[in-house]
This record gives structure tokens, C-alpha cells and sequence, in this order.
């Protein structure tokens, strides 16, 4: 009987363990007499100090007892019988939560809204990062809100922050495993003042002032829980003031009380009230004034209730 390794479904595609996790793994074969079973790592013998491999008449173990991540990589199994073999190739991905991001920056303090960037984390945890958690304190209570959750660009911008409060902002990493043990936390604060309004006499002809629209904030990608209201925020400027035109997959979003569109200081926001799994799609706002138009737009995906 030829050799013949039937490997189980579930490891046909990447196995992901846990730093720290056992990894035991049976994988049966077949095949008279009794076959010779031998495993590599890149070609190499495996380290026998981390890997127990024991071998019966119809299967093989594969077995470590505390997985690290340096055990990642691609196994080749071989099962051979008087020169006819059959192999197969076994890929292990050993994660950990991800380290913090780097260089958060509080880069914008305009109204009543903030302005956030940073860059990835120096350390992924062996795995893509999923996105971010963005949370907000202010001085009074001390303490942290989320904002923002699966991130998925490393900037933000956060509105409706009150008159007269003082803020610190702080970000987390996420990846498979959950999110970074700490945070990033910007060394600045944003106090939020109750503007001014004065008079200031024209001193520039106001043809001088005039430029077309430009937006200094993107909309950013948005998942949603169906039921839950969400927003969707960007910022834009120009003069004239543009007019600001939302569309949801290239159509215009005319009058309808599902949507409520408002513009504060150059703060662009669209309410979608009890979104349902058909007002999922691309969702673009557009600014016009007689100089030009610019626009954005970003994707909101709807996902049922937990």
C-alpha cells in the first residue's frame, strides 16, 4: 500500500497559536509496511529540544509544549515507503499582541475638534494590524473614553470635545490577539476654548481670500453595528464657503430623515441613523464653491448584531 498522508482540513491553511500555547498535532497516513516518517524545517532537522515528535503505525504528533515565535514558519512531513513518499507541508504562526504605536502626535486644535497622527508599532506581534483604539480623557474625571475603534489609517480627527475642558489622547495597536498591552499617549494637550467673535476691519481685498475648496481632513473607513447610529466626520475649507453635497455610492442623499448632514466650523458630519445592512456602500462628500470642488469619501460597512 502506497504512502499516503491525509491531512486533517483545518491545517491545510495557517495554523495560529498564541505565544505560550501547547501546540499538539496528530496527523494520520497510511501505507504498508509501516512507513518512515521524518520532518524538517527549511530543509533542517527539527530542534529537538523544542519539538517532540512521536510516530505510531497510522499517525504522526507534532507537539511543543510552550510555542514561541521563533517556532513560526513551514514543517514538511514526509511518509515513505521503499522510495514511493508523500509529503505535505504543515505552516504554524505564532502571535502575540502587538507593541504600541510610535510618535502619536497631537498635531491640530482647531474649534471643538482635535487632530491626531502616529506611525505603526515597532513590534506587529507576528501578525497584520487589524487597526486602532483611540481614547480621549479629560482633566476633570480622569478618565479614558474610546472615540474610535478599528482605526484603520494612523490619523484621526476627533470632534465634539466641550468649551473649557482640557484633554489627553492615547492609542492602542490591534491585531488578531487583542490589543497592545499599552498605549501610545501624545505628550501634549488640547484645551478647548470658547471662541471669539470681534471685529476685524477688512485689511486684504477679499479677491485675495478666496480660494477653492480643500479638504484639511479625510473621511475614514467606518464599520458599524446594524442599529447603532454612527458619523461620519471630515473638514474642509474655502471661499466662498463651499456647499457641501453628500453622496452614498455616487448618488446624491437628498431629503431624507435617515440622514442628518451638518457643517460646523469647516467640521463636516453625517449622522446615518439605524443604519441596516442595505446602507452599507461609499459614502463621498463633496465641497463646491465658484472656484472648484474637491471631495472625499470612504467605505462604511454595516455587520449584524453581536
Amino acid at each position: 500500500e502506497l504512502p499516503k498522508i491525509r491531512m486533517p482540513r483545518h491545517l491545510r491553511e495557517t495554523y495560529i497559536r498564541r505565544v505560550g500555547d501547547a501546540v499538539n498535532i496528530m496527523i494520520p497516513f497510511q501505507g504498508k509496511p509501516q512507513p518512515e516518517v521524518s520532518w524538517t524545517k527549511g530543509g533542517q532537522p527539527l530542534d529537538t529540544n523544542r519539538i517532540n515528535i512521536r510516530n505510531t503505525a497510522r499517525d504522526t504528533i507534532f507537539y511543543i509544549r510552550q510555542a514561541q515565535r521563533s517556532d513560526s514558519g513551514k514543517y514538511e512531513l514526509t511518509v515513505q515507503i521503499n522510495g514511493a513518499e508523500d509529503k505535505a507541508t504543515l505552516d504554524i504562526q505564532v502571535v502575540e499582541p502587538p507593541g504600541p504605536p510610535q510618535n502619536l502626535k497631537l498635531v491640530d486644535v482647531w474649534g471643538f475638534n482635535v487632530a491626531l497622527e502616529w506611525t505603526p508599532p515597532a513590534d506587529n506581534g507576528n501578525s497584520e494590524i487589524k487597526g486602532y483604539r483611540v481614547q480621549k480623557s479629560d482633566k476633570k474625571s480622569g478618565k479614558w473614553f474610546t472615540v474610535l475603534e478599528r482605526c484603520t489609517r494612523t490619523s484621526c480627527t476627533i470632534s465634539d470635545l466641550i468649551i473649557g475642558n482640557t484633554y489627553s489622547f492615547r492609542v492602542f495597536s490591534e491585531n488578531i490577539c487583542g490589543l497592545s498591552d499599552s498605549a501610545a499617549v501624545a505628550s501634549g494637550v488640547a484645551y478647548i476654548e470658547k471662541t471669539k467673535t470681534t471685529y476685524q476691519p477688512e485689511k486684504i481685498p477679499q479677491r485675495d481670500m478666496m480660494e477653492p475648496p480643500k479638504f484639511t481632513q479625510p473621511l475614514t473607513d467606518r464599520t458599524t453595528t446594524r442599529g447603532y447610529s454612527t458619523h461620519l466626520f471630515c473638514s474642509v475649507r474655502g471661499f466662498p464657503q463651499p456647499k457641501i453635497i453628500w453622496l452614498k455610492n455616487q448618488m446624491e442623499i437628498r431629503e431624507d430623515p435617515k440622514y442628518i448632514a451638518l457643517i460646523d466650523q469647516g467640521v463636516c458630519s453625517l449622522e446615518i441613523r439605524k443604519p441596516g445592512p442595505f446602507d452599507g456602500g461609499v459614502y463621498t462628500c463633496k465641497a463646491v464653491n465658484p472656484l472648484g470642488e474637491a471631495s472625499v469619501d470612504c467605505r462604511l460597512d454595516v455587520k449584524g448584531e453581536i
